[in-house]
């Protein structure tokens, strides 16, 4: 169960990057490198919401306990971070075909 769900996430990054390098390859100067600066874009974005899950958690006082074990190897607020962010792309394809 655990490598269907590892290789779930390999497939969505590797989808979510090419969504990204797409979107900046319209919207940006270009670089030299697209797929490193979609990949530290992905990175930042899950990093910065495991950082917001992290402070909204602990300012609602949720127990660490509840939300923190697990049996996978990776911590689920991590999880749900980077699975965010990976949907991230989508999202906002939507949102711009929605709004025409």
């Amino acid at each position: 169960m655990q490598a269907l769900g590892v290789m779930f996430l390999v497939v969505g990054i590797v989808i979510s990057i090419r969504e990204r390098r797409y979107r900046m390859m319209w919207r940006s100067q270009p670089t030299s490198n697209h797929l490193a600066a979609a990949l530290s874009q992905l990175v930042g974005t899950a990093g910065g919401i495991y950082l917001s899950l992290e402070l909204l958690f602990s300012f609602l006082k949720i127990p660490e306990n509840w939300w923190s074990e697990s049996v996978f190897i990776v911590e689920p607020l991590a999880a749900i971070s980077l699975l965010l962010a990976i949907l991230q792309p989508f999202g906002l394809k939507a949102w711009i075909r929605l709004r025409k």
